[in-house]
């Protein structure tokens, strides 16, 4: 049974998911909140195995609810539910460390694949109606990256920082960033969450 957190504004929207989710089988909403403070705060007191947020709420958006708890170092998956197609959104939400992205008319059983997935570590995006849900999966060292270069780009498609990248693989920063330099190159992106987003889909990434 996953247990469940559920963020959105929209009371019937809210409820509406709820049932929905509950539908399903398996699982189980233990949160529910209207914003991302609420869903902050309920959070400091329970455990759950997934976050569903809406992208766009008052007092705190389901990107800042999402940054504050990586903050914290609670890396609880957290996927994003929004109801226009908006790439921006999607590439805030994947340099963020989304563990997902979909839009609010997802089917169903999609949306109970996506939390299962993010569940066991995966990260599925839905960008809009035009492309199909892109799974991370493949080798990311057949675009020339080394093993650990490939380690710091899925810590950093996580949301860590360069701090934690360090800390996470006992190595310093200023490794992290000579590294992650490299990526860039071998890449040909221009920043972090072009390099995510290019090996998202690439379907480069485990």
């Amino acid at each position: 049974m996953l247990r469940i957190a559920l963020a959105d504004d929209q009371a019937l929207i809210r409820h509406g998911l709820k049932a929905l989710l509950e539908t399903l089988g398996g699982i189980q909403v233990v949160v529910e909140a209207d914003n991302g403070d609420s869903l902050l705060e309920a959070l400091a007191s329970h455990e759950v195995d997934a976050v569903l947020a809406d992208i766009r709420m008052p007092r705190r958006s389901g990107i800042g609810a999402l940054k504050a708890l990586r903050e914290k170092g609670n890396f609880v998956p957290v996927i994003l539910l929004t109801t226009f197609d908006d790439p921006q959104a999607l590439e805030e939400s994947i340099s963020a460390g989304a563990a997902g992205y979909l839009l609010k008319d997802a089917e169903p059983e999609t949306l109970k694949q996506v939390l299962e997935a993010a569940v066991r570590g995966r990260r599925i995006f839905q960008p809009g109606p035009a492309m199909p849900v892109v799974a991370q999966t493949g080798d990311l060292t057949a675009t020339g990256l080394t093993a650990q270069e490939a380690a710091i780009l899925r810590l950093v498609a996580g949301g860590y920082s360069n701090k934690e990248v360090a800390r996470h693989l006992g190595i310093s920063v200023g490794t992290v960033k000579n590294h992650i330099s490299d990526i860039l190159r071998k890449l040909d992106a221009r920043d972090r969450t072009h390099a995510v987003l290019k090996a998202i889909a690439g379907h480069l990434l485990s």
